[in-house]
């Protein structure tokens, strides 16, 4: 009895062996569906650009909201990595939220948000070669998505004002070379989306406690129009945004504010809450993400009248722009990623995500790739995913800090 007691033990051990090494191979395993290195891509199932992977290496900076952290990421002939990352914050003690990167034109500095403050946020200057602090200014509350503009010379910076009082807020403009705030121009109700069109000559955002798509007149440093996004009331006005003349659905208590439109609003069917406004490559149109409506509205900037909404992703949130007239919008709530042509509103793929609470997008300068960030949940790192743009794959996804969110591209090294 002994024996066979004996060897019950010792079979039911090598069976617990067996399980463990299982599980082990099972979580060790590279992923098919998100390959993240040289192997992971030889090993990669589905369809793949014959051209894959790239002959330059494609390089971006995405910013960690919940680590205070930046990240250098790339792309190239060995798949995606992790080139290095920093610290970045004024506050030694307390978590600063760096929420919004842009990349100069000459790529030799970047600018970073740090959305929190006591209370107000603070914009720091880098230097891409070496990652230094070179300038530093104080801005509004909760500075979050900015642009410079095409010269370099100006950077546009919503202060979206999430934990202040819910009123009008403000988007500033910081003169690049000293670092100094020149304007602070009065807009609406939690500004986001900052976005310059390639001309240079109008900044757009949107307020989404207003249902608002905002100009900013450049040369005059003031808000030019509005335009009012809310179904049915769809309306181009002349003149800066007011709470008493705007005629849009204000729907600050039912809009998901901690979550930017990470829960389903429970705003009335007809509120947009717009999160994002992108103007075309040839700065005719403007499209603007509703992310309670899952919609996009398209604007006409000569008539400034809405030309067509049509559908998009569960909670769309940023969108970015190419040169051939397609969309890339990053879906929130959806856990994915669609690409839409433009021309139609037709979306030609919907691309699933590794993670959930989808963020931020940017298009390389030749239309190649799109480069995602996504936040995670809880304790989950950040991600940025990795698509073909000729074949509407991810073809590499690289960890980086929690809370993944501002990106912009650096640069090809070729």
């Amino acid at each position: 009895m002994a024996l066979r007691y004996h060897d019950r033990v010792k079979q039911t051990l090598v069976v617990v062996a067996i399980c463990v090494a299982m599980v082990e191979t099972v979580r060790l395993k590279p992923d098919a569906t998100y390959p993240r290195d040289a192997t992971d891509l030889r090993n990669a199932t589905g369809p793949r650009d014959a051209t894959y992977p790239p002959d330059a290496t494609y390089e971006v900076y995405v910013a960690s909201e919940a680590a205070d952290r930046i990240s250098l990421v790339r792309l190239g002939p060995d798949g995606g990595r992790l080139d290095h990352d920093l610290g970045t914050g004024v506050m030694p003690t307390e978590i600063d939220g760096p929420h919004g990167l842009a990349m100069a034109p000459d790529r030799r500095f970047y600018y970073v948000s740090l959305a929190h403050g006591q209370p107000f946020g603070t914009v720091l200057k880098y230097s891409t070669a070496d990652d230094s602090v070179v300038g530093r200014v104080t801005l509004g509350m909760f500075p979050a998505t900015m642009q410079t503009t095409p010269n370099g010379e100006f950077l546009y910076v919503v202060n979206f004002n999430l934990h202040g009082d819910m009123v009008p807020s403000s988007v500033s403009v910081v003169a690049t070379a000293e670092m100094l705030e020149v304007a602070r121009i009065p807009t609406c109700t939690m500004p986001h989306g900052s976005r310059i069109n390639p001309q240079g000559t109008k900044h757009y955002s949107a307020c989404m406690m207003d249902d608002l798509l905002v100009e900013i007149d450049t040369a005059t440093l003031r808000a030019s129009r509005y335009f009012v996004l809310t179904r049915g009331a769809e309306k181009g006005h002349a003149g800066s945004p007011s709470a008493a003349a705007s005629g849009a659905s204000t729907a600050a208590h039912n809009h998901d504010m901690v979550g930017h439109g990470l829960d389903a609003p429970k705003a009335r069917a007809t509120a947009c809450s717009p999160t994002w406004a992108q103007p075309s490559t040839d700065g005719r149109s403007v499209f603007v993400a509703c992310n309670a409506s899952n919609e996009i509205v398209e604007v006409d900037v000569a008539s400034w009248t809405m030309t067509r909404r049509f559908a998009a992703g569960q909670g769309v949130y940023n969108l970015a722009a190419t040169k051939d007239g397609r969309l890339v919008a990053t879906n929130k709530r959806g856990q994915s990623v669609s690409v839409i042509d433009a021309r139609d509103g037709r979306e030609l793929k919907l691309i699933a995500t590794r993670r959930r609470v989808v963020h931020g997008v940017v298009v390389s300068p030749d239309d190649r790739y799109a480069f995602v960030s996504v936040e995670g949940v809880g304790a989950e790192p950040g991600t940025v995913e990795m698509i073909d743009l000729r074949t509407l794959t991810t073809v590499a996804t690289v960890d980086v800090a929690p809370q993944a969110g501002g990106i912009d591209f650096y640069r090809i090294n070729r």
